[in-house]
């Protein structure tokens, strides 16, 4: 599996409580190169934000493991998958998670302080200003609008250079054209940057735009994931009417 950056295998994720025991994910099986663009779809309540959370090593899973850039996340304590995860991936998420009493310009430095970059100012203000930020650094989060605030966590997550980017719906929060803004600008940091990015999404048009289309029904796999499978128009990043209508985004 050396070939590829996260090998998610044979997972599974069941929880239980007074009414009985649900099941949320059921042998999920898959991986994905180095620079690859995957969109999860599926209904709500389908698994895919679980999903999302045990590929980050969020969540620990019932059954199965997850291979992140080789090394077994459950094979791990707490504090080395938190070193992992400082060091190959960044995150975004649909209500932003800045903190509130730090500035626009601290939210982008705290990743490379923690990870004892001496350069974390200089690194930050540079990636703030290519969001087009240079003009709010000093401004709080409660002062910025919402696609500003997501341009934030954006010029955070990708200021690490992390070999993985996990997105769970990032637009959800905002307008159609701001959201078409922010994503734009998602995909081509994660062009310059070569990194791996693995989207959550209800919105056909993202989906579309990535290489992969990964669609979880009921906790499960339920279509094929293959870049080259006839679901896919090779090299488009574009998917049938009938795949995407059978997941309701068409």
């Amino acid at each position: 599996m050396s070939d590829f950056i996260i090998s998610v295998e044979h997972l599974f994720k069941s929880v239980t409580d007074s009414t009985g025991t649900l099941d949320i994910l059921r042998d999920v099986d898959f991986a994905l190169r180095a620079r690859e663009t995957v969109a999860i779809i599926g209904a709500s309540g389908s698994g895919k934000s679980t999903l999302l959370s045990i590929i980050a090593g969020l969540d620990t899973p019932s059954r199965g493991t997850v291979r992140l850039a080789g090394q077994d996340l459950f094979a791990m304590d707490e504090d080395a998958r938190a070193e992992l995860r400082s060091k190959k991936v960044g995150f975004v998420f649909q209500s932003f998670q800045l903190l509130a009493n730090l500035t626009a310009l601290e939210n982008v430095m705290l990743p490379l302080e923690l990870a004892g970059r001496r350069d974390a100012r200089k690194l930050a203000t540079e990636m703030l200003a290519r969001v087009g930020l240079a003009q709010r650094l000093g401004h709080y989060p409660k002062v910025l609008s919402g696609g500003e605030q997501q341009r934030v966590a954006l010029a955070r997550a990708f200021v690490v250079q992390p070999a993985v980017l996990l997105a769970d719906e990032p637009t959800g929060s905002l307008d159609f054209a701001t959201g078409e803004t922010v994503m734009a600008l998602m995909f081509d940091l994660n062009l310059e940057l070569g990194t791996t990015l693995v989207l959550v999404t209800h919105d056909r048009a993202i989906a579309k735009r990535c290489q992969r289309c990964i669609t979880i029904e009921g906790g499960q796999v339920v279509l094929p994931t293959s870049p080259t499978s006839s679901a896919h128009n090779a090299g488009s990043g574009e998917y049938s009417e009938a795949v995407l209508g059978a997941v309701g985004l068409s």
